[in-house]
């Protein structure tokens, strides 16, 4: 077999259109004026710094160093975009960290180590604001926190017995519209009352107005949950089982039969005035404390077990609400809802590096973990926008399926006929 050598082209030819998409929603400009002033020597501007890292996992990379293996010479002759090596693009991201911030709780001595990152958290608004289909009028927000595994030399041991960062997001939709980093030992619980406010505070200031937040079992405390009412109409979260819940429960005199899967269950709802205790160790008066609702589904234990205060042998799923008006099931259905960030956390973890952070301190990864979170911003942008155009992309599809339908288009740029025209190999019929 004879090899003619030949001028380098991009196996990456479909990359050409994210950045041109990029620039057409004037990213590139939200960049460089919203980020520090670089060195007027620097030969690279903040887009290309941040487009470049990005572009490392529109082509299935997972590290800053697969710039100058697999993408710097196929982009060399781009008229779009400059590539700057991995330590640059790392050294300038690191330099976008803030002084981290260390709290501590009413009642403990121990420091709570986080990184808030406000202003890149304002520029991730700033960015969702130039998309058409992010939603701002009575929107439902969810917030939940998730485990990061990492032996990073600050990070500390979480509940799972390993060491890691204890992430919070909000999400709107399929949009990462919040994130605020803290370390492994403080749990989701530990003042995310404050983090709510932080967040919802941000949303209000980027003209979001939120209908409803929906919270797991961790945000079932009094001060989240007074927290969450100012900032929202309604709320759902997912109660835990404590004397008072137990003995409302035992007080719902009918069940209403639900099939979910193959299972038969019961469903049932009744009111209730909880965390008495908390609002009097907080200096409110128990007039204060509101009437809540309660809708619990509930199956039969296998072991049998009774359970003192309802009398029955079963498992319960309560969710605690404000709202009045919807179906016990349709309270069920809009909380289970909220699975979907669950998904949103797979994704961020497998298609965007999160579980790979490239630092060795928390407020630097926070900034990796935000600028990740804007390219998850952006991707569901494109894969909507270019699903309408060529009928071989889905707007469901995860970024590998992407790089390889879209991506993986050999490519160059040409000079003809006095201009710069990008000459594909293959017969995709792509529209500009």
């Amino acid at each position: 077999m004879k090899v003619i050598n030949s001028l380098p082209v991009s196996a990456f030819g479909g990359l050409n259109f994210v950045i041109k998409e990029a620039i057409d929603l004037k990213v590139n400009k939200l960049l460089n004026t919203s980020l520090p002033d670089l060195p007027k020597q620097c030969k690279y501007n903040w887009f290309d710094i941040v487009m470049a890292y990005w572009s490392v996992f529109f082509c299935g990379g997972d590290c800053a160093e697969d710039l100058s293996i697999n993408l710097k010479e196929g982009f060399r002759n781009t008229p779009l975009i400059n590539i700057p090596s991995p330590d640059r693009v790392l050294d300038r991201l690191k330099s976008l960290s803030d002084t981290p911030q260390y709290f501590t709780t009413r009642r403990g001595s121990s420091e709570h180590h986080f990184s808030l990152a406000e202003e890149l958290n304002r520029l991730n608004m700033k960015l969702l604001s130039l998309l058409d289909d992010f939603e701002k009028d009575n929107v439902v927000l969810d917030y939940d926190n998730t485990l990061i595994f990492t032996e990073k030399a600050d990070a500390q041991l979480t509940y799972k017995r390993e060491n890691g960062y204890c992430p919070g997001v909000g999400t709107i939709g399929n949009h990462i519209v919040y994130v605020e980093n803290r370390n492994g030992r403080s749990n989701a619980h530990i003042l995310q009352h404050k983090t709510i406010e932080r967040m919802c505070s941000l949303l209000h200031e980027t003209g979001i107005t939120i209908d409803a937040i929906r919270v797991d079992s961790a945000s079932y405390s009094y001060e989240i949950i007074k927290a969450i009412e100012m900032n929202s109409k309604r709320f759902f979260v997912k109660a835990r089982m404590s004397g008072t819940l137990e003995k409302a429960i035992g007080n719902i005199q009918q069940w209403k039969e639900v099939k979910v899967g193959d299972k038969i269950l019961l469903r049932g709802s009744t009111t209730i005035k909880p965390f008495e205790r908390a609002a009097r160790d907080s200096g409110d008066t128990s007039e204060n404390l509101k009437t809540y609702r309660i809708v619990v589904t509930k199956e039969p234990r296998r072991d049998g077990q009774i359970n003192a205060f309802t009398g029955e042998a079963c498992n319960y799923s309560p969710i605690m609400t404000n709202d009045f008006d919807l179906t016990d099931d349709d309270v069920v259905f809009f909380y289970n809802a909220r699975g979907t960030q669950e998904r949103e956390f797979d994704v961020l973890k497998n298609d965007f590096g999160w579980d790979k952070m490239p630092f060795s301190k928390l407020e630097q990864n926070t900034v990796f973990l935000l600028i990740m979170a804007m390219c998850r911003n952006f991707y569901a942008h494109i894969i909507k926008k270019f699903s309408e155009r060529v009928d071989f992309l889905s707007a469901n599809f995860r970024i590998k399926k992407f790089i390889f339908r879209f991506i993986c288009i050999p490519a160059k740029w040409i000079r003809s006929g006095r201009t710069i025209k990008l000459r594909m190999y293959g017969k995709l019929a792509f529209k500009t």
